[in-house]
């Protein structure tokens, strides 16, 4: 498949086309794998990259550098944070009586982070925006965070969308406006008031997105830096210390002077 039919059909799930309530009826997701999974590996590889640009915009040691590592990190921080808690995805579908199979948990996965990548790549250029117009180190890495909280409760929000349309595909039902009957229009499918099963399984569901949010931070910890301070010397990674969180609260108090 060629470039732009990978891109063709990363827009399709963005504009809701493969996700549909009709095109998900055998309950298993049919999208393709080969050509979302390339799609995203460029997205973040053009996300990392301009996470990297910072070092070179201020002038840093080896800033070039830190454009190439960044990405190369950037997909591989999407790459082990799937694999790290797809086996649990799978668990918390089965364990809601789900009849997906591990096929349709991998390209659902594949999906979301699609989705969360593309999201992080639309911000790219407000990323170089601020890296030219910004010299604080801690404010672009809050900046980062921001953006990246952002590209993940959306993808995140596709992803329990689209599960709770496969896992029960009979809540699903043609519905006719009277409108619609009365130009015999063919019915469209929508999705009707949630039940029990489904509260569940939204609950179930919800608490692994906490753990793919968790995981994902700690994996950008322990693989950073992306962004460089333009202080310090290049480093594919840094030492070991502390954690995501106490990093982000560190970096406010320098932004604020305190």
């Amino acid at each position: 498949m060629p470039v732009n039919g990978w891109f063709a059909q990363l827009d399709r799930i963005l504009r809701g086309e493969e996700t549909a309530p009709e095109r998900l009826t055998s309950g298993q997701m049919e999208t393709p794998l080969a050509g979302l999974l390339v799609a995203m590996l460029m997205l973040a590889i053009v996300s990392g990259a301009t996470l990297g640009a910072f070092g070179v915009i201020r002038g840093a040691e080896q800033g070039a550098l830190q454009v190439f590592a960044s990405a190369i990190k950037f997909p591989l921080l999407f790459v082990l944070t799937l694999v790290v808690t797809l086996p649990s995805l799978y668990v918390f579908n089965a364990l809601i009586g789900s009849s997906l199979n591990w096929m349709s948990v991998l390209r659902l996965a594949v999906a979301s982070a699609a989705v969360m990548l593309a999201v992080s790549a639309s911000f790219a250029p407000i990323v170089v925006f601020f890296a030219v117009s910004s010299s604080s180190y801690p404010f672009m890495k809050l900046l980062v965070v921001v953006f990246s909280g952002i590209s993940g409760a959306l993808g995140l929000a596709f992803l329990l969308r689209t599960l709770q349309r496969l896992v029960f595909p009979e809540r699903v039902a043609p519905v006719r406006t009277s409108e619609i009957a009365e130009a015999d229009e063919p019915a469209a499918p929508i999705e009707s008031i949630p039940g029990a099963d489904d509260v569940r399984a939204v609950r179930v569901f919800r608490v692994w997105v906490a753990v793919f949010g968790l995981v994902g931070a700690q994996m950008a910890w322990v693989l950073r830096p992306f962004i460089g301070s333009p202080a310090l010397p290049f480093a594919w990674f840094r030492p070991r210390e502390s954690n995501f969180f106490v990093d982000v609260l560190r970096s406010i108090t320098e932004l604020l002077g305190g």
